[in-house]
């Protein structure tokens, strides 16, 4: 392993040396979800922070106090607001002011009492179209809750701010796109709550049927009567410059290339899931990362990783990993160590690579067996 980091740094030696690779460190691998539309803060904070580089630099003032206050890493994980113990629960199992990260304390950025984060321009009484990411799929119940006349947003949000019951609540909605990419995403319409206007906060729960996991989220609103257009956004406040999908470009950068890009589920059931990401990278090559998650309820005696170069890279070297590869076919499996993966647990494999234009991200799938 020390030989493998030694070998990324001398060929890099230009950038590395100065300290401009890092890398993430990993949450805990669940199912994952959050609000799209309205965004939730840690999505439209990502969308705000991506660069065309797959770095997180912040343009938002309140995305880039809670970077300041939590790092980059939850922005990475933007679909992760979650405990894997909550059953439901919430009043006195989430404590007051820590509702928007779920008592989650890799979020708590994003409990900040501010007036400035992300915002979505809605009309109060009106049909509008919900998407909830799909990063995993699991069944289970989505309950929206709306922010009382009373509330301001200059105090954390408590459980006696919001209005008593759910203005919309849906089970098991359709889905479109695939899991385990930064588009899928559920969809269903509702009825925003009517009488309202100004600022407010609508508040998400996702309440698995199938574990005691449950996810939150945070989405600012302003009744104003806007059709779901968001400001706050990317350099000029008026939405982002890169889409959710944006890569690396070539080329030296400033900082590190790193995220989570693409990964569908697959395997037994979808129980399987790949994130890739790209650690650094400089002219013609770069450093990547994938993590295999088991969100079976078995336990993994091996695993094989798979994509398909979209843009002519060539992988090099493989840690972590036994690499097998035809024409633009990689195939990743475990070593004799790290193939055992635990119901909701994780391992990683990691491998230097060249590219000689675009560095399109592939999409990587795997099987747990």
């Amino acid at each position: 392993m020390r030989l493998i980091r030694r070998a990324a740094v001398l060929g890099a030696a230009a950038v590395l040396a100065a300290g401009l690779v890092s890398v993430v460190s990993q949450l805990p691998a669940q199912g994952h979800g959050t609000p799209m539309a309205p965004g939730s803060r840690t999505f439209l904070c990502w969308k705000d922070g991506l660069s065309p580089q797959g770095d997180i630099r912040p343009n938002n003032p309140a995305c880039t106090a809670a970077v300041q206050q939590g790092g980059t890493n939850p922005l990475y994980n933007w679909f992760s607001v979650l405990r894997s113990d909550a059953a439901g629960r919430t009043v006195g199992f989430v404590n007051d002011g820590e509702l928007c990260s779920g008592g989650n304390p890799t979020f708590a950025a994003y409990n900040l009492a501010r007036n400035d984060w992300p915002l979505t321009h809605l009309t109060s009484g009106a049909r509008f179209d919900f998407k909830y990411s799909n990063w995993a799929h699991h069944p289970g119940t989505f309950y929206f809750y709306v922010t009382k006349d009373s509330w301001s947003p200059t105090r954390p949000l408590a459980w006696n701010d919001l209005e008593s019951s759910p203005f919309l609540t849906v089970t098991n909605p359709p889905q479109s796109g695939g899991v385990g990419t930064n588009e899928g995403h559920y969809y269903f319409s509702g009825n925003l709550p009517s009488g309202k206007s100004g600022r407010h906060l609508i508040y998400s729960r996702w309440v698995r049927s199938d574990s005691n996991e449950n996810f939150f989220g945070c989405s600012d609103v302003v009744f104003d009567g806007g059709n779901g257009q968001v400001t706050g956004v990317g350099p000029n406040g008026g939405g982002p410059t890169t889409g959710p999908t944006t890569g690396p470009t070539t080329g030296p950068t400033t900082g590190p290339t790193t995220g989570p890009t693409t990964g569908p589920t697959t395997g037994p059931g979808g129980d399987c899931m790949a994130v890739y990401r790209i650690i650094g990278s400089w002219s013609g090559g770069f450093q990547g990362e994938v993590t295999i998650m088991n969100h079976s309820s078995r336990t993994y005696g091996g695993w094989t990783a798979s994509w398909a170069w979209p843009s002519g890279q060539s992988i090099s070297q493989v840690w972590n990993g036994s690499s097998t590869v035809s024409g633009t076919n990689v195939t990743v499996r475990n070593v004799s160590w790290n193939g055992s993966v635990a119901p909701e647990g994780t391992t990683t494999f990691g491998f230097l690579a060249s590219h000689g234009g675009t560095n399109t991200l592939p999409t990587v799938s795997c099987v747990g067996s």
